[in-house]
């Protein structure tokens, strides 16, 4: 077994701290698997400094960053001025005076020589085809006719307030955007997914016995692309820990990568799915099997994200993560890539790591797509930045990307946390008058609730804005644009009753919002009812206040009454039970409290560590001169459950 597999940490911080330093698997070399093949040529042997770990120091995350992109060749102003021999995956060639720089994809199969004639003529003849082409492109721009504004993009962006005048934000950008069409430095290698490129070779594996095989059919029978809406990634990782020895070299090509990609589809990122995907990584690694870059991504992914909030450790193991793709398995990262280290970086505080990430996407010419745009939106909120969030809101729609109820959502909670509650609540009243101007209905077009669905919508969405991108003329944006899916969903009630209910303390408003949420036919969730809760031991047991007794009781039952019905989403935890008991200690007193606390112990049934919190919480409720007379007898609130 691996090491994922059978460690068992007690908390995130340890685990993630293991991911992070974990060195005691052999790193993928790709280029080994073709060693033998390869003639052999003179090479010049360095002697390599031992890896270590990254401080928890806040400067030192980002000098290790640069320190990463110079080793790595990538960063211009602190790449290392030595010429470094040539090796496998890199190739150097020297300048051509006079001659324009163009980008070179590379197969490292292949090797290109050129004579100094050969280039004299390639360069008058690319003179000629140059002036030629923007002749014919003068003459085209010259017979288009002008075409009518685009009303579609007129009406994105009145769904967001734009300040009047010339906004600081707009003449000076916090983030410089990248033009994606500048020529590269030089020829770069492009690692192709070709299939006869692939290790180990597709269709082969190691020969198994009759039970082996049985146990192989069960598998590729999960895996089948018709099952991928029903499949469920620990019934699969059960069946691969079935297999004998190191499992991996047992599965073919095609086997192996549809098995990542099912463990990678999960509805939330936890521990458990994190070590499930972490210790099939391990074997790979174990069995010299190279991944792709999908499957670097989805790692990287789990380690920075499997966490309900990101913390310098989890931006370490992510660094820790990329250094190993890019430096060790020679795996060039994408725009996905980056995203992943900047959504982590921002979550973490660590924004001037997040401007350096941001800076070599510039620095790499990678395209940004909705993922980056809607995390740039995020990152202005998280700086409490609504003009920044606005300004990249309007880069997103003048980039043509398509405009949902993702990217309004992200914009409602950047405004929220930049204390503008009034522009965010616009934003939902516009999201609301939108879709029934387009659907016609409350319930037409609504967003779908199962995870897949969603997912598959928003792939859609970016494999769609890249064609409109390519192909303006063939594809027009504005008609899939006037398809997209604006309306309201649970995330847009949760950032919404969260803050007027917990930071405004405005109770009328949250029911407002709840009986919206109920007229959208948007199922209710734990999260709303912990939002309700907090609110009341917040703002409740005051004199004149909205927040009274009689809301509190109805909230109450309709919570025990949704738990009896089975209610998906909708369960007991420490967090609820101990706002429960602080709201009616607050508004009802202690009897009250007492008495909830014998309706939550019923359904709930806690032990171990629960049961210690929650009794902590009732100590600290309960006064000291009346806690021996109240508890006097009552063998249940001393833990003698």
């Amino acid at each position: 077994m691996s090491v994922f597999c059978s460690s068992s940490p007690s908390t995130a911080n340890s685990l993630v701290t293991k991911v992070a330093s974990r060195q005691l698997l052999p790193f993928l070399y790709p280029s080994e698997c073709l060693k033998k093949s390869r003639p052999r040529t003179r090479r010049v042997h360095t002697s390599q400094s031992p890896v270590q770990m990254v401080s928890t120091t806040t400067p030192s995350l980002e000098a290790w960053f640069i320190k990463s992109l110079a080793r790595a060749g990538n960063c211009q102003k602190h790449r290392p001025r030595t010429q470094q021999p040539s090796t496998f995956f890199t190739s150097q060639r020297p300048a051509l005076v006079g001659r324009k720089k163009q980008g070179h994809n590379v197969a490292f199969r292949r090797q290109q020589s050129t004579q100094s004639a050969d280039c004299e003529q390639d360069e008058l003849r690319d003179q000629r085809w140059d002036a030629e082409r923007d002749a014919e492109q003068e003459g085209e721009k010259k017979a288009i006719p002008e075409r009518e504004p685009n009303r579609t993009k007129e009406e994105l962006m009145e769904l967001v307030d734009q300040y009047s005048g010339e906004s600081y934000t707009d003449q000076l950008p916090l983030l410089e955007l990248p033009n994606l069409y500048q020529p590269s430095d030089g020829p770069s290698l492009t690692i192709t997914d070709k299939v006869e490129d692939e290790w180990p070779p597709p269709f082969k594996a190691w020969p198994a016995d009759p039970e082996t095989k049985m146990k192989l059919n069960a598998l590729d029978e999960a895996l089948r692309p018709d099952m991928k809406d029903i499949r469920d990634p620990e019934a699969i990782y059960q069946l691969y820990t079935q297999l004998p020895g190191w499992r991996a070299p047992y599965l073919e090509s095609r086997t192996r990568h549809r098995f990542l990609r099912a463990l990678a589809q999960v509805e939330k990122k936890d521990e458990h799915s994190m070590l499930r995907y972490m210790s099939v990584v391990d074997d790979m690694k174990t069995s010299a099997i190279p991944l792709n870059t999908y499957e670097w991504n989805t790692a990287i992914s789990f380690v920075a994200r499997y966490v309900n909030k990101s913390t310098e450790v989890e931006v370490e193991a992510a660094l820790h993560m990329w250094r190993e793709m890019e430096h060790e398995a020679k795996i060039k990262s994408n725009s996905a890539t980056f995203n992943i280290l900047f959504d982590v970086a921002c979550k973490a505080g660590k924004f001037t790591l997040a401007d350096m990430i941001y800076k070599e996407m510039e620095n790499r010419n990678l395209r940004y797509d909705r993922f980056h745009h809607v995390s740039l939106i995020h990152y202005q909120g998280l700086r409490q930045n609504g003009d920044g969030a606005r300004a990249a809101y309007k880069t997103m729609v003048e980039r043509g990307e398509i405009i949902d109820t993702i990217v309004l959502n992200a914009m409602i909670s950047a405004l929220v946390q930049s204390r503008e509650p009034n522009a965010a609540e616009n934003i939902y009243e516009r999201m609301k008058a939108a879709h029934l101007k387009r659907g016609g209905d409350k319930r037409a077009i609504a967003p779908p609730t199962n995870f897949r669905k969603q997912r598959a919508i928003t792939q859609n969405l970016k494999r769609i804005a890249l064609l409109c991108h390519k192909y303006p003329e063939q594809i027009r944006i504005a008609e899939f644009q006037q398809r997209s899916i604006i309306s309201p969903n649970l995330h847009t009630y949760r950032i919404l009753v969260n803050y007027f209910a917990v930071e405004a303390g405005e109770i009328d408003k949250v029911a407002k919002f709840l009986a919206e949420m109920a007229w959208f036919n948007v199922p209710v969730h734990g999260a709303l009812f912990l939002a309700l809760l907090k609110g009341f031991a917040l703002h409740g047991g005051v004199r004149y206040t909205h927040w009274t007794t009689k809301r509190l009781e109805s909230v109450w039952w309709s919570y025990l009454n949704a738990l009896d019905a089975n209610t998906p989403d909708l369960y007991i935890s420490r967090w609820m039970a101990s706002w429960a008991l602080h709201a009616f200690a607050k508004c009802e007193g202690e009897d009250r409290m007492l008495e909830v606390w014998e309706d939550l112990r019923e359904r709930w049934k806690p032990e171990g560590a629960d049961l210690d919190f929650i009794m902590q919480v009732l100590r600290r409720l309960t006064t000291r001169a009346e806690n021996d007379k109240r508890l006097e007898g009552k063998e249940w609130t001393l833990g003698g459950l």
